[in-house]
């Protein structure tokens, strides 16, 4: 969801032009001027000798065709788009001007004196072994040393995170069979490359770890294996979409060797996933599940069946580039998976005037034109009318705190979680529901990421499990997961707030309370506990930003609350920022309860994290990897990001400036400059293929999430 919120941290981007060309319209210059002079008296005979001539070259004949006037005009027209595009130019040229010069008036954050670090841009040409990896923030800029080599120094490796045909995997779980692009099954699911290694000096994470959560720590990604496979290395003539033309290609052919080019012209996606199901529904329990193959075979576990949910809205733009993201995302989460996944798209219909509930052909027609054809079947419309009908309310003004958005309840501003929730009652099938953005990317296997994330959140006990999940995590100050913990610990105890142990109680909302799910109070007293609650207990919510408490945060919309007693305090409430997530069945069941029955809203970043600390749901921070591109001094960013003294001074309200550095918030700046290096754009005036030959080649990155990405490009 594209919300302009806040000051937006962009990049000065130049005036890049490929090339303008005048195009004078063709004439027919066949025709021949007659041999007879006007001036030749009428009915004059002519007696004069003909006199043979000798012929004029073709180019002086055709040039005579072009009137005076015509010149005038051509060099006319000429001047006036020279004119336009120097002063469009110069006007580019003065406003950058002025923004540079305002921005060394106002005064500079205390992050922009750090010194960058620029170890995220070394090359294939440069890739090291983990083992005999550095991290840049190890070591002083007159240290760094990187041996750059004449081609890269490593193959690429097939990666395979889901290890189907293992005996481990087999001993617990039923065969997979392999799903296909076609309905002819002569196309297999496209597998993708990277390199067992990572460049020399590359930056560790500041937050997060990818030992801690199961991702693989030594490989890294680059454009030809990542995309190659989707499209992005061959021209559309053979089905690709032709973008590596202009790439840096060391490394790429043997890269190139590993795969098939597949003509993804004509794709049904829709229909690719659910032959993908229907071969493997005996895998799955709940709505999807079937019978094993054999009544002679043990039964074996059970898979959940997980949607992932992409929101979408009518005019929305899908670049080629967005194209080779999405087919990566249904390639690897539903098909290599056999059907654990469905890849949807939730699109809003923006025009309140459209009845898509009224006619199927108004239905068809506004999809058909907002969608690509190849994604069709996976599409879903809803609208704001829909969820007035579903929905109806009364949502009264005088149960809301604050309504900082000033707009209407039922906008998607406000209210992006009743699409997901209606979407969730029409599909029982599903166990979790991933709710995504179309402004993220991620460079690594979205499989592996996905996966390990939520069997890792499932593994986490639920003592102390708020107060980990609000603070940050920074391995280079903290040390391991199992310290951070004892920190968190430490610190709680030692604080006046009592932790928060199963549902929270608080006085009566103004329209009641639902009774809490089976299996949210806790089985035995806090301190009785020795983390052991919640192990292996599926995760209901996962998020990629800290839980805040609003009361001790800035936050702009910390107090649309809507349907709880105003003469009361506001009940007790989290927030995450940035809407991407998973959520559970169970969760969005409640939600959807407490929408219709109890007629209880917040704002989006709030609703499912408050829901869930009302009702005792399992809710989990997920420590993603996440860089900083400057060298942060580890106890200003500890004290930035977990020992707030006033609420204006959260890095998640009051503070966001503080994370435009980063690879991952809403307002950032530096997830978006790196991720159009990755494709090998120029940005800010770095960065391109001019720099990657000279320097160590392409960059390679490791799985890494980046938001917003509000644009992209390809030179």
């Amino acid at each position: 969801m594209d919300k302009s919120r806040f000051l937006r941290f962009s990049s000065v981007l130049p005036l890049r032009t490929k090339g303008l060309y005048h195009q004078v319209p063709s004439h027919d210059l066949s025709a021949q001027a007659t041999p007879y002079s006007d001036a030749t008296p009428f009915g004059s005979p002519i007696l004069t000798p003909v006199t043979r001539r000798t012929p004029k070259p073709r180019w002086s004949k055709n040039f005579r065709r072009f009137s005076v006037r015509r010149i005038v005009t051509v060099c006319v027209a000429i001047a006036l788009l020279a004119t336009l595009v120097l002063g469009g130019y110069q006007r580019r040229q003065r406003r950058l001007e002025e923004e540079a010069a305002r921005d060394r008036e106002r005064p500079k954050h205390h992050w922009e004196f750090y010194e960058t670090l620029d170890g995220f841009y070394n090359g294939v040409r440069s890739l090291v072994k983990l083992s005999d990896w550095t991290p840049e923030q190890s070591q002083q800029r007159s240290e760094l040393n990187t041996t750059v080599h004449h081609d890269v120094p490593m193959e690429p490796v097939l990666v395979d995170p889901y290890h189907f045909g293992s005996e481990k995997f087999l001993e617990d779980n039923y065969p997979v069979s392999p799903c296909f692009i076609d309905e002819d099954e002569k196309i297999p699911a496209p597998d993708v490359f990277a390199y067992p290694g990572i460049p020399a000096n590359m930056p560790a994470p500041h937050f997060g770890s990818y030992n801690n959560l199961g991702i693989t720590p030594d490989m890294c990604w680059e454009r030809f294996g990542r995309l190659g496979p989707y499209g992005y290395s061959y021209p559309k003539e053979e089905g690709g979409l032709g973008f590596s033309v202009n790439s840096e290609r060391a490394g790429a052919d043997k890269i190139l060797a590993k795969f098939d080019k597949i003509d993804w012209r004509n794709m049904n996606w829709d229909r690719a996933q659910k032959r993908c199901f229907e071969k493997n529904k005996h895998r799955f329990g709940g709505g999807g599940g079937g019978a094993s193959p054999s009544s002679d075979e043990p039964p074996k576990k059970k898979v959940p069946r997980t949607a992932f949910v992409l929101r979408t809205w009518t005019g929305y733009e899908y670049d080629d580039i967005h194209l080779l993201s999405l087919r990566a995302m249904i390639n690897e989460l539903a098909l290599k998976s056999g059907g654990e996944y469905d890849i949807h798209l939730l699109v809003h219909v923006k025009d309140e005037s459209i009845p898509i509930w009224a006619s199927e052909e108004v239905y068809q027609d506004t999809l058909r034109k907002n969608v690509p054809a190849e994604f069709w079947g996976m599409a879903t419309l809803w609208s704001v009318p829909l969820m007035r009908l579903y929905y109806p309310g009364p949502f009264l003004k005088e149960d809301n705190y604050q309504n900082m958005a000033g707009s209407d309840i039922y906008g998607v501003y406000r209210s992006a979680h009743f699409a997901l929730q209606w979407f969730s009652q029409q599909h029982p099938e599903y166990d979790f529901f991933w709710n995504w953005e179309m402004d993220v990317r991620f460079t690594g296997h979205h499989y592996e990421f996905h996966n390990q994330v939520a069997q890792w959140a499932d593994m986490q006990p639920r003592k102390l499990l708020w107060e980990r999940s609000q603070r940050v995590w920074i391995p280079d100050l903290h040390g391991s997961w199992e310290n951070f913990s004892q920190l968190v610990e430490k610190e709680t105890l030692a604080g006046k707030e009592a932790p928060i142990w199963g549902p929270v109680d608080f006085p009566t909302a103004s329209h009641g309370m639902l009774p809490h799910p089976n299996g949210t109070k806790p089985p035995r007293s806090f301190e009785d506990d020795n983390y052991e609650w919640g192990v292996g207990e599926p995760a209901d919510l996962i998020v990629f930003d800290p839980f805040v408490d609003p009361d001790k945060s800035a936050w702009v919309f910390r107090l649309d609350v809507t349907g709880y007693n105003t003469t009361l305090a506001p009940p007790p409430r989290r927030y995450a920022i940035i809407t991407i997530g998973r959520l559970s069945k169970r969760l969005l069941n409640v939600m959807h309860d407490e929408t219709y029955k109890m007629r209880h809203t917040m704002f989006p970043e709030m609703f499912p994290a408050s829901v869930a600390l009302h009702h005792g749901l399992k809710a989990v921070y997920a420590p993603h990897p996440v860089h900083f591109d400057r060298r942060w001094p580890l106890d200003v960013l500890d004290r930035t990001y977990n020992h707030v003294e006033t609420p204006n001074d959260s890095p998640f309200g009051g503070q966001e400036h503080n994370n435009q550095g980063g690879s991952f918030y809403y307002n950032s700046g530096f997830s978006g400059a790196m991720w159009r290096r990755w494709l090998g754009a120029v940005d800010n005036n770095e960065g391109g293929r001019q720099f990657e030959e000279k320097n160590s080649g392409r960059m390679c990155l490791r799985g890494l999430l980046y938001h917003p990405i509000k644009f992209e490009r390809v030179d």
